[in-house]
């Protein structure tokens, strides 16, 4: 989600990849709650850091543990920076369809809001 936001919101003026730790299976939910912001994931295939094929990023930005571990070890061997955003994990939410949709857009607002002040970009489009 985090990646698509970013895409959304600077367009092709910053270069931005998605991975994982690793690869894993479109996730219906997420899809669900970008589109309800028409954002559309409903291409992206997740990868793991490992299938990267281009590692010259300048920053990382890390939303679990183990990715963070990860970026780390890679980074160490480029000039790249890493940055861990604490995230919880909506695929451990339990209880109805609604409620595990609530946990999902309550990823995406923190997200959405944190890559604003983060990465502000004049004329990006607001949601």
């Amino acid at each position: 989600m985090a990646a698509a936001i970013l895409k959304y919101l600077a367009g092709n003026r910053v270069y931005v990849e998605s991975a994982g730790v690793r690869p894993g299976e479109p996730d219906p939910f997420a899809i669900a709650v970008m589109e309800e912001i028409g954002i559309d994931m409903s291409r992206h295939v997740p990868v793991s850091i490992a299938d990267l094929h281009d590692t010259s990023f300048d920053l990382i930005v890390t939303l679990a543990p183990e990715a963070h571990h990860a970026a780390l070890d890679l980074a160490h061997a480029y000039a790249i920076d890493v940055e861990y955003w604490p995230t919880p994990d909506p695929t451990l939410s339990t209880g109805s369809r609604e409620q595990i949709l609530d946990a999902y857009r309550i990823v995406r607002d923190r997200l959405f809001a944190k890559i604003k002040q983060r990465f502000p970009v004049a004329g990006a489009p607001s949601v």
